[in-house]
């Protein structure tokens, strides 16, 4: 189970992290992506899927994880649980008891659980969900990214001994470094 955040919005995590389910799948993992950002969703939009069911009416207790879980035609042996309609506090919904279930649900479906989660210097929901996750993946975008920004996001993680796996530098110009 990997949770994939970023420093501050705009830094392109959604995306990342659905490429990055994308391949896992074309290498025949069964991957199950979960869009944990109940602030700002993306991966409904992303692979063009229906948002009126998933991880809030799943902790809700009004649908199954069978029932949310949306197959991506284009990437078989991925699917997605959008967010679902969003709530009033998102950090009381991925702070319940019953995500722990769903977590387990879904590591029982799959090979591999992506979490999407808001930036970790913003909220506290990717540092509550970094606890229920094997690892975590930070996303950062070259140029836009404030030191002071990427400090407080692994400061933020680090504070709940999130095992932080990597990071992950968007837009990087070509050949810089090289």
């Amino acid at each position: 189970t990997l949770v994939v955040t970023s420093a501050a919005s705009g830094e392109g995590k959604s995306v990342t992290l659905a490429n990055l389910a994308v391949v896992a799948a074309q290498m025949g993992q069964r991957v199950a992506l979960v869009d944990c950002d109940l602030r700002q969703p993306q991966q409904h939009e992303l692979f063009g899927l229906r948002n009126d069911s998933g991880l809030t009416t799943l902790v809700s207790g009004k649908a199954t994880a069978a029932a949310a879980l949306q197959d991506v035609a284009d990437a078989p042996g991925l699917s997605v649980l959008p967010s679902g309609p969003l709530p009033v506090s998102p950090s009381q919904v991925l702070a319940a008891r019953r995500l722990d279930e769903i977590l387990a649900e879904l590591a029982e479906l799959a090979d591999l659980v992506l979490l999407d989660a808001p930036p970790a210097a913003a909220v506290a929901d990717a540092s509550v969900l970094a606890t229920k996750a094997d690892g975590v993946l930070l996303v950062l975008n070259a140029g836009q990214t404030k030191r002071d920004s990427a400090r407080r996001a692994k400061e933020a993680l680090e504070k709940v001994n999130a095992h932080i796996v990597g990071v992950v530098l968007n837009n990087v110009a070509d050949g810089a470094g090289m």
